[in-house]
């Protein structure tokens, strides 16, 4: 099957245990069509380069998916039509890298860069 790349964007005012329901349920959503998620994580909260629906922040995930393209399909579509999700981003892919992904290896160097900090 093919692999895809997901990124999604949620309403700021969800808490964090709504936002990664959210992932859970678009999973569910492939699942219950032939395909699986490989790998989620969840971002957090990043201010966004412009507003979208008046919102300047929002609840970023990310999905890597082993999934038919119906099933792809349908999933982004029930994301469209969901209130809370603002944008969605899909991308086929090749392979999926293995670890975290830049985003989450730049929270681990940042932190640990605080660590040093404190040390010195």
């Amino acid at each position: 099957m093919p692999l895809y790349e997901h990124v999604f964007i949620a309403r700021q005012d969800l808490s964090n245990a709504q936002a990664e329901g959210l992932v859970e349920h678009f999973g569910t959503v492939l699942s219950d069509n032939g395909g699986k998620v490989v790998e989620s994580e969840y971002w957090g909260v990043k201010t966004m380069a412009y507003k979208i629906n008046k919102n300047r922040k929002g609840h970023y995930a990310f999905l890597k998916t082993d999934a038919p393209a119906s099933a792809v399909q349908e999933m982004e579509r029930l994301m469209r039509l969901h209130d809370d999700v603002m944008r969605v981003l899909t991308i086929k892919v090749e392979g999926h890298e293995e670890g975290p992904s830049v985003q989450m290896q730049k929270r681990d160097e940042r932190d640990r860069g605080d660590r040093r900090e404190r040390r010195n």
